[in-house]
């Protein structure tokens, strides 16, 4: 079965709480069990030093939200799971990239523009205390997605525009080196929901209003009896819209479960038994999870080895691309350099690809032979991306790519598989 690449990556900022549960843990968890799905996730270590300059805070980040995802259910058998800093090819590629992306494009960035309003309103120099880190950020994050050939990354709406940025920069790329880097698709799921906090507001670390996912039971149910209710007496109906604590229970509970309370609103419930109704149901989904997270925080060796484990496998994948990306920009070993004229000669002994658009309107592409002979056939893609990134993968895996690329390979009467096979892996042992 073909697999969509889908990569989440989580800056260890801070400590999770029940918004980040809600609205990225819980549902990237439940993604991440897809069949169809090949799941990425990766701790952003180095976007974290933007941020902070605290060395322990960002250690102590990391391993929280480390054991706050694998206590929520992430399999790391079954999941890419890795610490950014593990992959030094990510920040290799961030180079690559950085000397293909335009000084106006980064401009533009939303972050760095806002960093450029407050310092003009306060009357201060635009770039004060903007660091070179702020401002390449959208190139790091592009490297991030560009490195594991991502088809989809589920970002907020506030980060689309870096995904833009990131398509931007690899078709660049692929304009100058050839049609290497797949270009990602944002993932925007407007049903994610957003959890109020303890004083109405949307919770978030900025408001400090939140409540952390793995605070202890006691710790949990004194958080929900102080949020924030209006005055209506015991046996008064309520409102649910606008009530944090109904919202709360909502994230949490089934439908019946919900309507049920919904009910309960409308006969007058008492604040107190209503927050006693909350709280019992939050524990009880994360109760099992905050056995295992502080089991997990009681060993941090455990998630060192995971996360270890996990930048070795994504080095797997990381390494040939980087040693395919390298070729393509000239970083080449001197010792099989050439004079032009043999260069050309050996170039036009090996197999090659043809991409090309028929009357249709679709793209092709195809094998030849170092002497010409028609060896493999495409079918039509849509877009000119589509076709190249078949190619591409056919050039970095060889014959290992023919099986997941079967439906879209038309069969060449007279042509012995074992022949395009060889072709193929002769072109990436030419790449090697």
């Amino acid at each position: 079965m073909s697999q969509t690449r889908f990569l989440t990556g989580i800056t260890p900022s801070g400590t999770p709480h029940l918004g980040n549960y809600v609205g990225a843990i819980r549902p990237a968890v439940q993604s991440s069990q897809r069949a169809d799905v090949q799941s990425f996730y990766f701790l952003a270590d180095y976007h974290a030093l933007i941020k902070c300059s605290d060395p322990a805070r960002v250690q102590r980040s990391t391993l929280e939200i480390a054991a706050s995802w694998l206590a929520a259910g992430l399999d790391p058998e079954k999941v890419m799971l890795y610490r950014q800093s593990d992959v030094p090819e990510i920040t290799e590629l961030c180079w690559l990239l950085t000397c293909v992306t335009g000084k106006g494009v980064l401009n533009r960035a939303h972050a760095y523009k806002a960093s450029v309003d407050k310092n003009v309103a306060a009357g201060n120099d635009v770039d004060a205390d903007v660091t070179a880190g702020l401002f390449m950020y959208p190139v790091l994050m592009a490297a991030d997605i560009l490195m594991f050939q991502a088809h989809k990354v589920p970002v907020g709406r506030d980060q689309v525009q870096h995904l833009e940025m990131a398509r931007d920069i690899a078709s660049s790329f692929n304009h100058l080196y050839g049609e290497l880097l797949v270009l990602p698709e944002v993932v925007i799921d407007d049903n994610v929901a957003t959890l109020p906090g303890l004083d109405g507001r949307k919770m978030s670390k900025s408001y400090n209003n939140t409540i952390p996912l793995f605070t202890p039971r006691e710790q949990l149910r004194k958080l929900i009896n102080g949020i924030t209710t209006d005055s209506r007496a015991p046996g008064e109906p309520k409102e649910t819209e606008g009530s944090a604590l109904f919202q709360l229970f909502q994230a949490f509970a089934s439908n019946p479960e919900t309507e049920a309370l919904r009910a309960r609103y409308a006969q007058g419930i008492a604040w107190g038994d209503a927050k006693q109704l909350v709280f019992e149901r939050l524990d009880q989904e994360i109760a099992p999870m905050r056995a295992r997270y502080d089991s997990l925080m009681a060993d941090p060796a455990q998630i060192e080895r995971i996360l270890r484990t996990g930048g070795e496998r994504a080095r797997a994948l990381a390494t040939p691309l980087m040693r395919q990306l390298r070729e393509a920009v000239g970083l080449r070993s001197l010792a099989q350099a050439q004079a032009p004229q043999a260069a050309k000669a050996q170039k036009s002994a090996l197999p090659q690809f043809k991409q090309y658009r028929e009357a249709d309107g679709k793209f092709y592409f195809k094998l030849l032979s170092a002497t010409g002979q028609l060896l493999l056939q495409s079918t039509g893609f849509d877009a000119p991306k589509e076709a190249g990134q078949s190619i591409a993968r056919l050039q970095q895996q060889g014959s290992a790519a023919l099986a997941d690329l079967s439906g879209r390979l038309a069969p060449i009467e007279g042509v012995d598989a074992q022949e395009v096979a060889q072709a193929l892996d002769q072109l990436v042992a030419a790449n090697a």
